[in-house]
């Protein structure tokens, strides 16, 4: 494949001299990091920071830490991000495999819109090529999770209209030793396994994780078992394993000048017997698990490299400098069915009596005329990567009564998508696909895309009295670059056109928190909000000005935020994906116009019984968001973007319910704790639109409850159990990329956690 991987080599050799001259320059150091110090680097590798320090952040702020990720134990990032407010999901594959995730109304498909990170580096296999990758970090492994909206995510690009999410991994213990070990077994052969060790010891510290997960799914397919040999598996789960390895060493904390590196490598392997093909809603309300037979070849595989070198460095008591080198490396092959006798999957779904024989061979049937209709099978065959260096300075001081604690940051990356895709054609007998000629790699999709980005951030926070004011400025230079090669016959030698797009922009922002009393504060802010498009299509970038004002309280054990925002988007773009479904080119851009998105998001937490003194304590929480206003503000024909279609001024935006909320209560008395948790999702609309949403179009309403328990045999031992969607609720969770999707069934989970 066209990768060049010579210079992401050369830079990461780079990176692990700098970081041996550094070694070698402090080898005389004896002693550990203080813990002060240790704090200090982590907030460099945080979006929220240390979780005392929310309560002055400027805009919403949240952070999950470890113990409430192990309240649940979800290896889902939907069920673990539904607890924030602000946040919206769109279901695909019930396990939370390629998860779809906006935030105060930015578009969900594959996380496209938000910029995700992992210990504050960009996640996604190629960011600014192509966000919509199909990989993202598994959350079950997670030792933080954070979620940053408003004026005070603009640190965070290039993605800066709805917010950040950072994952934080595990850290390096700072025990001499310590081990941790979650095995867990569930419905359908569920497995879910969470080990790690490591420890410190004088400048050096170590961690080795291994996460794995793995379902033999909750659908069947109408095809396989006991029919033929040919039927590859009736299999509609999936196998995930993912390792990480982290080496760290630093200087003692009374030398003059104290210095940390780390290295961290990690890969991650998932094989996934999953499909775009969903289900008419005649079929969806019959048997909703089904599945047809015409998808018994899907399958996609992908491997995940990642490489980081991190070198702090605190020349002085108000100085610190942070910055990383690091590599990532996908590759994909999501081997599916695109097409049958010619006609797209969404066409066949959405209007099966107009394509009767098509979707009759997708069904298997072939007593009902299909015979002799070719399918295709395309393999989506493609390769990524993403590389770059960033450096993040620190400085405090003062100027008169204000204190001032700057940030400067520098970003250069680069990332590339590389497709090289075909076609296989299979014939039905008997509901079993066999193949009747192969394609040739490269005749379907012959394309390289390049991205170059060179980003830079300035962040002041400055507090005097009562206030804390925040300015901040973030400039982006981009750079994106598609060719497209000879696919007949397939060769990179022969050009057939270069599409590029340019952009340069500034981006500022201001947040401001006035602390009325040591108990309640208020906050305001307004920013710009800004996303780069592919180079196919119109080439317009996503702008916005986004405002928010709030509220926050907290006293004892109560804590509570209710912030109001309103996106006012000059131009929303939608981008075309496979997830999005219907016959538009994948990589074009529409531009959407004028858009409105506005509502309300509030938390609060409480634990009752401590704060009356009781014996146990009753941890009680809420998220709710409330989304009034989500409409396009002109008219437009997107005919060829599934998602809008041709609309009208005031239509809603799709996939963006009015409202949701995330309640839950807990119970923890000696060696017993008890969760439970409600989660409310309203009506919406899978394509823009007014009025009462139609049968084959509503994205349906849903109350989910899913509860969990565990006992302590000692500060070493637990025992878990949990069901996840206790009253086995059945919803229609998306119709995308193709047909009605079903969510997660009921599901039961047991196992043992052991902590040393």
């Amino acid at each position: 494949m066209h990768n060049n991987s010579d210079r992401p080599v050369s830079l990461v050799t780079a990176a692990l001299a700098t970081a041996a001259v550094a070694l070698a320059a402090n080898a005389t150091a004896q002693d550990e990091a203080s813990a002060t110090t240790n704090r200090q680097v982590l907030e460099r590798i945080t979006i929220t920071g240390d979780p005392d320090r929310i309560q002055d952040i400027p805009g919403s702020a949240q952070s999950l830490d470890r113990e409430e990720l192990d309240r649940f134990s979800y290896g889902d990032a939907h069920r673990v991000l539904r607890q924030v407010p602000g946040v919206n999901i769109q279901e695909e594959d019930g396990f939370g495999l390629f998860p779809n995730i906006g935030m105060r109304g930015t578009r969900v498909e594959r996380n496209t819109r938000i910029t995700v990170m992992e210990d504050g580096v960009l996640a996604a296999p190629a960011p600014y090529a192509a966000p919509a990758a199909y990989y993202f970090p598994p959350i079950g492994r997670m030792h933080n999770v954070e979620v940053r909206k408003g004026s005070s995510a603009i640190k965070y690009g290039p993605y800066t209209t709805g917010g950040a999410l950072n994952l934080v991994s595990t850290p390096i213990p700072d025990a001499s030793f310590a081990a941790s070990a979650d095995v867990m077994f569930g419905s359908n052969r569920g497995r879910r396994n969470h080990v790690w060790l490591g420890g410190s010891s004088g400048h050096w510290g170590w961690l080795v994780e291994g996460y794995t997960q793995s379902s033999d799914g909750f659908k069947k397919l109408d095809t396989g078992r006991g029919r033929s040999n040919n039927t590859p598996t009736d299999d509609t789960g999936f196998d995930q394993e993912n390792f990480l390895g982290k080496l760290r060493w630093n200087s003692a904390p009374d030398t003059a000048i104290y210095q940390e590196v780390e290295l961290k490598i990690g890969i991650n392997d998932t094989d996934a017997n999953e499909t775009y093909v969903g289900l008419t809603l005649d079929d969806y309300r019959r048997d909703p698990f089904r599945r047809y037979a015409g998808s018994q070849r899907d399958q996609i595989a992908t491997e995940h490299e990642m490489y980081q070198v991190r070198h702090y460095i605190a020349p002085t008591d108000n100085v610190d400098v942070t910055t990383t080198a690091y590599y990532n490396e996908f590759k994909r092959n999501w081997y599916k069915l695109q097409s049958v006798d010619g006609v797209g999957l969404s066409a066949i779904l959405q209007n099966p009596d107009d394509n009767e024989g098509a979707f009759n061979w997708i069904r298997g049937n072939r007593d009902a005329g299909a015979d002799g209709v070719v399918d295709r099978v395309r393999a989506n065959n493609r390769e990524y990567y993403s590389r770059g260096i960033q450096t993040e300075i620190g400085y405090l001081f003062n100027t008169g009564a204000i204190d001032h604690q700057l940030e400067v940051g520098l970003r250069y990356h680069e990332d590339q998508e590389d497709r090289e895709q075909w076609e296989d054609e299979y014939e039905m007998r008997n509901r079993d696909m066999f193949l009747v000629s192969r394609g040739e790699p490269g005749t379907q999709a012959n394309r390289v895309t390049d991205a170059r980005a060179l980003t830079g951030f300035v962040q002041n926070t400055m507090r005097v009295g009562n206030w804390t004011i925040v300015p901040g400025l973030r400039a982006e230079r981009i750079r994106i670059t598609q060719e497209d090669f000879q696919r007949n016959p397939p060769t990179r030698s022969v050009s057939e056109g270069k599409q590029r797009s340019n952009f340069d922009v500034l981006l500022p922002g201001l947040g401001v928190v006035y602390q009325i009393n040591p108990e309640l504060s208020v906050l305001a802010g307004a920013h710009r909000g800004f996303a780069p498009t592919g180079a196919g299509g119109d080439g317009e970038e996503e702008r916005s000005i986004n405002y928010e004002a709030g509220l926050r309280y907290q006293t004892g054990v109560f804590r509570s935020e209710l912030i109001g925002f309103f996106n006012d988007y000059s131009n929303l773009v939608g981008v075309c994906t496979e997830s999005s479904g219907g016959g538009c080119t994948v990589g074009d851009s529409f531009s959407g116009g004028e858009v409105q998105v506005g509502g309300i998001e509030a938390t609060a937490l409480y634990d009752i019984g401590t704060a009356r003194g009781w014996a146990f304590s009753v941890p009680l929480s809420m998220a709710y968001t409330w989304t009034p206003i989500a409409e396009f503000r002109e008219a437009g024909d997107f005919s060829a973007y599934d998602p809008w279609g041709v609309v009208e001024k005031g239509d809603r935006l799709p996939q963006i319910p009015e409202h949701q909320i995330n309640a839950s209560a807990g119970i923890v008395s000696g060696p017993w704790a008890g969760n439970v948790t409600a989660n409310f999702v309203s009506a919406s609309r899978a394509t823009a639109g007014r009025g009462s949403i139609p049968r084959n179009d509503k994205l349906e309403s849903r109350l989910l409850l899913d509860v969990a328990g565990e006992y302590a045999f000692n500060d070493n031992v637990k025992v878990f159990s949990s069901i996840e969607n206790v009253t086995d609720q059945e919803y229609i969770a998306g119709w995308r990329p193709a047909g009605a999707r079903p969510g997660l069934p009921r599901t039961y989970w047991a196992g043992v956690k052991l902590r040393y």
